[in-house]
């Protein structure tokens, strides 16, 4: 018999999975986070919830906060079993699940004035961000765009802001008029620099609407940049089934992830921070060499799986890479185009790492889709594919690869598997893509031309002409027949 989740039921849910063993009435307060996804829930609020039973950082408990409609509906859910997530993780060997506390209230989606306001309080010194990759305002080299129609509205409407940048700069105009220290702005989402980024994006939105608080905001306000790592795959009635048939525990929305996590983060925190090293939590003086090494690595790594795996109907990752010519793809083109132009990483064998992520790729149980790795390859490409074409570049090696995957990319967005099955729209920029997938039959150069992704490599007819190779012969040959031209198979 199953048990339906919340702070009355902990005890009948403790011979089922782990639960808090602290007081969650003792918590207090110090963290808001804008975006409560499944990763931030199975990252940074695992890290938490460890540190909270070490009886410490009780003062540092989140309070969630959205702006997307999505995130009504994750309030709701969250709200109806007191904050409480199941995490469930899963190796290769086990499958374990427990109960994490660290969250204790959501504020209203879209309720700008209690947003402000809580940001304002004194006892919030850290503002989190898991937002995606698409949710930073920024163009293919990383640059804030200020003429995008929602950053533009607030930097119209700046004391009623409707993004995430322009709220956390209400926030900080309150705080500094109110006289209290500025809160760290830490990003936890899979950008190169994303503290950086972060900063770009909150000064950019605050400078349309008032120069001289921007400049404060750059002056005195922290973004630590950081790398973050765990698999963490959507949540489906599969996992809420599974939850609920395994552990006996009705979570409306239950997160699975892999047993591996990773946090790498700059020591850069002036209103102070919960003691994260003693959960495993890594402070560095340059997060760089990590974060270049995980999105080139791992995050460029299911690019190069996703596309040949989406467009030969395969569905689970793991299967992808069971299956033998898209395993060898990705064996090729990381050892010749990747591994050699990532920079060295302390204490690291990048050889090691990239075995490691082999094995987080084929784990079968954490039942990652082909689907959700190809999502959003508008933002995603231009971050975790291009720099390695732009360094292959300047190191004088051809990115023959890394244009096989674009092409790849290209024709996936045409809409059509090999087989002739529908690929239901997986992009916020569909429509586009698919229109110039369509022309680039006929002219590739339409489908390099999105300067917001490529830049100008259109015109660089060393990734140019290989790019036009791939693609003509997956429209002829297919994926599989593609697959095997480029490993020397055909």
């Amino acid at each position: 018999m199953s048990v339906r989740l919340s702070a009355d039921t902990l005890s009948d849910i403790a011979g089922k999975a782990a639960v808090p063993g602290y007081d969650r009435s003792g918590l207090a307060p110090g963290i808001l986070h804008f975006g409560v996804g499944n990763f931030h829930r199975a990252h940074q609020a695992v890290y938490l919830d460890e540190l909270f039973e070490k009886g410490e950082g009780h003062d540092f408990a989140i309070v969630g906060a959205g702006v997307m409609p999505s995130d009504a509906a994750m309030r709701d859910k969250l709200a109806s079993q007191d904050y409480l997530t199941t995490v469930v993780e899963q190796d290769n060997a086990r499958t374990s699940a427990r109960v994490t506390g660290p969250m204790i209230d959501m504020l209203p989606v879209g309720d700008t004035a209690a947003i402000i306001d809580k940001l304002a309080d004194p006892a919030i010194r850290i503002v989190s961000l898991t937002v995606t990759e698409g949710g930073y305002f920024i163009d293919s080299d990383g640059v804030f765009d200020p003429s995008h129609p929602a950053i533009a509205a607030d930097g119209q409407n700046p004391d009623a802001p409707k993004t995430v940048f322009g709220l956390i700069g209400a926030g900080l105009k309150l705080r500094r008029e109110r006289g209290v220290q500025p809160f760290t702005v830490m990003s936890c989402d899979n950008i190169p620099h994303n503290g950086k980024v972060c900063r770009g994006s909150v000064v950019g939105t605050a400078r349309l609407s008032d120069p001289d608080f921007a400049a404060w905001i750059d002056q005195n306000v922290a973004f630590p940049n950081g790398m973050v790592d765990r698999i963490t795959p959507a949540t489906s009635q599969r996992e809420i089934d599974h939850c609920r048939e395994t552990f006996g525990i009705d979570d409306e929305w239950p997160v699975y992830c892999e047993e591996f996590k990773q946090w790498v983060l700059e020591d850069d925190f002036p209103a102070g921070r919960p003691a994260l090293e003693k959960v495993g939590v890594q402070f560095v003086p340059d997060v760089a060499p990590y974060e270049a090494m995980k999105i080139r690595i791992l995050n460029g790594g299911h690019a190069i799986i996703a596309y040949p795996a989406g467009l030969m109907d395969v569905h689970f990752v793991h299967e992808a890479m069971e299956t033998d010519l898209v395993a060898k793809f990705l064996d090729k083109l990381e050892a010749e185009e990747v591994l050699p132009i990532v920079p060295p990483v302390p204490d690291t064998d990048l050889s090691d790492y990239y075995a490691l992520i082999k094995r987080r790729f084929a784990n079968p149980k954490i039942g990652d889709t082909v689907r959700r790795l190809c999502l959003d390859g508008s933002n995603r490409q231009p971050k975790f594919i291009v720099p390695s074409i732009l360094d292959n570049l300047k190191a004088g090696k051809s990115p023959d690869g890394l244009a096989l995957e674009s092409a790849l990319w290209c024709r996936y967005c045409l809409g059509v598997t090999d087989s002739g099955a529908t690929i239901e729209p997986n992009d916020p920029n569909w429509d586009k893509l698919t229109e110039r997938a369509r022309a680039a039959e006929s002219d590739p150069t339409a489908w390099l031309s999105m300067t917001d992704v490529y830049g100008s490599l259109k015109d660089e007819p060393r990734f140019a002409e290989p790019f036009a190779k791939w693609l003509k012969m997956l429209a002829e040959k297919g994926t599989a027949e593609t697959l095997k031209a480029y490993l020397g198979e055909g």
